[in-house]
């Protein structure tokens, strides 16, 4: 690499979603609410089907682990923001940052793949319900999550050893609330060619793979529905998959609109903003969805807190 005007850097500079100064304790308390409100929701669903037997299927053992999630993808950005806004310093050191952007990167690309292992998971159950606990065994289960986690670790891992290679300039502003590879990208000072190369061509393999799965999924499980002959029936069967079909659409809706986004060519905080739609509002409503519209859920959750009171 050429040494010219390229240094080692130790730190970036996080700019956050707003430079107003008094906007810098409402946007403090409106996101540690948010957090808060995140992984208690996220929280009580894992304790809910932890302590409820009736809720110990391949189902809800996805769910639990896509809460799990959700706590984990939220954790590894907003805290930091929230200890930024406190001290008003925006500072988060180079070893920092790509500490950040590894985590992010995995449990942003676990939350994709869990959300398609789901959708497979209905489409067994509606489309193959006789053979539904065969095919969706405890083996299977454990290692769809296995090759879950082992794909996001490399992912992750092969992204950030690509960003190692890549040397900074003095300017070193991220126009973001947390460490997002594409924005660190565009700091560098040395070619990024491989780099854009395998952020675009690989994410957006690890997008279009899992959606496709999902599309072929809900398109089989529709055609199921539609030849079910009682109206009862076909609630039933669609009742099932409607959480998981509204999280797949959050999740998908605002993902793709960060995707598209950050390939402009001067990053702004607009990207920013658009960002906190998959990295923050889907985690939060994540609980929302599946407890409101899960007739179990809502009856594991009134279990759990009725055992709560009554060990008071």
């Amino acid at each position: 690499m050429e040494s010219g005007n390229q240094t080692a850097i130790s730190k970036f500079i996080l700019l956050g979603l707003s430079e107003d100064m008094d906007l810098q304790p409402l946007l403090f308390w409106l996101f540690l609410c948010m957090y808060l409100v995140c992984v208690i929701g996220n929280l009580l669903i894992i304790l809910a089907i932890s302590s409820d037997s009736h809720l110990h299927t391949p189902m809800y053992f996805f769910l639990s682990n896509l809460s799990f999630t959700d706590i984990c993808f939220t954790s590894t950005t907003i805290p930091k923001m929230l200890v930024n806004i406190q001290t008003q310093s925006k500072v988060i050191t180079y070893e920092g940052c790509l500490t950040q952007m590894y985590f992010f990167m995995i449990f942003a690309e676990l939350d994709d793949l869990l959300l398609t292992v789901m959708a497979y998971d209905r489409f067994v159950a509606i489309c193959h319900p006789l053979h539904y606990m065969v095919i969706m065994n405890p083996r299977l289960c454990g290692l769809l999550l296995l090759l879950s986690w082992i794909i996001c670790l490399i992912y992750s891992f092969l992204q950030s050893l690509m960003v190692l290679r890549v040397s900074f300039c003095r300017e070193t502003e991220i126009p973001h609330f947390f460490c997002e590879l594409s924005q660190i990208l565009k700091l560098a000072c040395s070619d990024t060619l491989i780099n854009d190369i395998l952020l675009y061509f690989v994410t957006g393999l690890l997008g279009v793979i899992p959606l496709t799965g999902i599309l072929f999924s809900y398109s089989r499980i529709i055609a199921s529905i539609i030849s079910i002959s009682s109206a009862g029936g076909k609630y039933k069967a669609f009742s099932t998959c409607g959480s998981h079909l509204s999280v797949v659409s959050l999740f998908y809706g605002a993902g793709l609109g960060v995707y598209f986004t950050s390939g402009t060519v001067r990053p702004s905080r607009k990207n920013s903003v658009v960002s906190v739609m998959y990295t923050v509002v889907t985690p939060i409503l994540n609980p929302f969805i599946y407890s409101l519209k899960n007739r179990d859920m809502k009856r594991a959750l009134r279990e759990l807190f009725s055992r709560g009171s009554c060990s008071q």
